[in-house]
């Protein structure tokens, strides 16, 4: 009943409204009619033609100009996805109510300000209108996004500007630091934390640093800072100072900034100078680590510079004396120094005698030896041995050692340990073409012809008949002290087989054996494991005139033997050729007598002989 009372009012009301509406537009209708009926040219001067155009009224410049002023100042468009200014006025258990000046307030969650635990009411924050209305009507705003644009655009200007901007280092990651510029995680590289190397990260997180904006890729959304670039602008002034001010020879202190295999480089207060492995110790050293450790002071001289001054060589050995300028005059030729080696090359060893003087030993003074060695095989690094002084020149600062010296030569007594036709054992160390090199004992080496290796074998290379390393029987050939050269034999060790051979084998001797092998121009055939004849191709041919094949046995006679060159030729032909001779010789001979009894006339004797001779020939 209340509602249908309500409403009656209200139409009550809308009806009295409408009545009231139309009696005043009926009125000043019947006025403006009356005014312009009575007096219609005063009308027409006074008509608002811009009301009856535009539909308004004129509206002066300077209230239109103040009304604008108003409504920027107190009207947000929320089409735009812009960042405005709002003020909490009030706050939830979860969210923040955020007034900005649009035709409702707006909400952000407050987890978009944990990085503000004190936000309180009346606190002006940035926003951006994140969804004009939600399902209820609601204006969505974000405080984080707004933040974020923000931020970029600060960064962006910082970078164009050179701005020095604050930044918090959040934790270390792969290759630098993550730090946080504006809200905005950025990338410190690690080499851009500061001009000398960093060993320790570590010591950078959590703690606030100035830095400069040195790049932003915007496709990617990667900002990278530098705080080295702020410490060198600090330094470059310094640094423009100090170089005009470096001079060959002048002596700075420095920090040891750097150090590497080949050297340390070193800060000498905004300027850089190498000093070279070599030119840290006179001795020799195998890393600077050695000589210096990092953040040390040190002083240092300056040797050289190029002509910007950019690059600097410095000196630390040359801070000190020379060692040979330090060597004493007691030093000399032929005395005895103990030293340790340093370094090792094919040729020889140096030796440190004392430290930054250095001889060498080269690798012929090491041992009494003439066989080629390496010095490998005598010394290595790191050994104390002791050497006699060969040679001295303090001006070039040079020393040639030996080891051989201190003991006595072996050749001085080689006559009576190694006379002509002794027999030794020694070994084999190398090979030549023409023979092999055997050590009787150290210093003593001796060669033997590829010839004098065997009586029955002929050997084209020496590594067929033995090895590097192996024991070898040898019988001393020659002897020339002078030139100190011995030649050997192997051979000679046993008896010459070929001397019983001449005897066995003599010229018409006979012997059965098979055809080993068919070669060019004939056969041939192994009598034993040393002699192997040779049968010509004419000489194979057998009584029926076919000739001996592979494998096949028969007799055969020596027809030439030569034991200078192991020569050995037989012959199957001469056995029966041999025999048929004779008988022709022994017929010829009675034929001759039985003539001469007979006393025949030289025409019978030249038949005879005729006939004789055609017998030989076979007719």
């Amino acid at each position: 009943m209340a509602e249908e009372k309500t409403t009656k009012v209200e139409d009550v009301i809308a009806e009295t409204t409408a009545v009231e509406v139309t009696e005043e537009t009926t009125a000043v209708e019947a006025v403006e009619v009356n005014e312009a009926q009575a007096n219609p040219e005063q009308f027409l001067e006074e008509f608002n033609w811009h009301n009856y155009e535009e539909g308004i009224d004129p509206v002066d410049d300077e209230k239109l100009v103040e009304f604008e002023k108003l409504v920027a100042s107190n009207f947000v468009d929320t089409l735009d996805d812009q960042v405005v200014d709002g003020i909490v006025i009030h706050i939830s258990d979860r969210d923040a109510i955020i007034d900005i000046n649009a035709k409702s307030e707006g909400v952000i969650s407050l987890n978009e300000f944990r990085y503000n635990p004190n936000l309180t009411v009346g606190d002006k924050v940035e926003v951006l209108i994140d969804v004009r209305e939600d399902a209820t009507g609601q204006l969505i705003l974000s405080h984080r996004k707004a933040r974020v644009i923000k931020a970029w655009d600060r960064v962006i200007s910082a970078n164009e500007t050179g701005e020095i901007v604050n930044g918090f280092v959040k934790c270390r990651t792969k290759g630098g630091m993550i730090v946080d510029v504006f809200g905005i995680e950025a990338f410190l590289p690690g080499s851009q934390i500061d001009v000398k190397p960093i060993r320790d990260y570590d010591q950078y997180v959590n703690k606030t640093m100035e830095f400069k904006v040195v790049k932003i890729n915007h496709e990617f959304k990667n900002v990278v800072v530098s705080h080295k670039a702020l410490i060198e602008a600090d330094i470059e002034i310094q640094k423009k100072e100090i170089i005009s001010q470096l001079e060959k020879g002048q002596v700075l202190e420095g920090v040891v900034k750097n150090i590497t295999s080949y050297g340390v480089f070193m800060d000498l207060g905004g300027v850089d100078g190498l000093v070279h492995i070599t030119d840290l110790s006179w001795s020799r050293i195998n890393h600077p680590s050695e000589i210096v450790e990092l953040d040390e002071k040190i002083n240092v001289v300056i040797l050289d510079f190029d002509e910007n001054k950019s690059r600097i060589q410095l000196g630390l050995k040359q801070l000190s004396k020379h060692p040979w300028d330090a060597l004493g005059e007691e030093v000399k030729i032929g005395d005895e120094i103990e030293g340790k080696v340093v370094v090792i090359a094919d040729y020889g060893a140096f030796i440190e005698v004392v430290e930054g003087v250095e001889g060498l030993i080269h690798v012929s003074e090491m041992s009494w030896s003439t066989h080629l060695r390496s010095a490998q095989d005598f010394v290595k690094v790191g050994d104390k041995i002791k050497a006699q002084i060969l040679t001295l020149d303090r001006e070039d600062r040079k020393m040639s050692l030996g080891i051989k010296q201190l003991s006595a030569d072996p050749w001085t007594d080689i006559t009576s340990k190694f006379p002509v036709a002794s027999k030794h054992t020694g070994i084999v160390r190398n090979f030549t073409n023409f023979g092999v090199f055997v050590e009787l004992e150290e210093g003593i080496d001796g060669l033997i012809y590829i010839s004098d290796l065997s009586w029955t074998k002929k050997v084209k290379h020496p590594s067929e008949f033995c090895a590097v390393g192996d024991n070898l029987e040898v019988v001393v050939l020659e002897l020339d002290v002078e030139a100190r050269k011995l030649s050997l034999g192997h051979k000679q060790t046993t008896d010459n087989p070929w001397d019983k051979y001449e005897t066995e084998f003599a010229l018409n001797s006979k012997h059965t054996a098979s055809i080993d092998e068919i070669v060019d121009k004939g056969a041939t055939v192994k009598f034993n494991e040393d002699v192997v004849a040779f049968i010509p191709s004419r000489h194979l041919e057998k009584e029926d005139g076919n000739k001996l094949k592979k494998g096949d046995e028969a007799e055969f006679v020596i027809i030439e033997f030569n034991k200078e060159f192991k020569r050995v030729v037989a012959s199957h032909t001469a056995l029966f050729k041999a025999e048929e001779v004779k008988h022709v010789k022994a017929a010829v001979k009675k034929a001759a007598s039985s003539a001469a009894e007979a006393k025949p006339t030289l025409g019978d004797a030249n038949d005879a002989l005729q006939a004789l001779k055609d017998k030989m020939d076979g007719k």
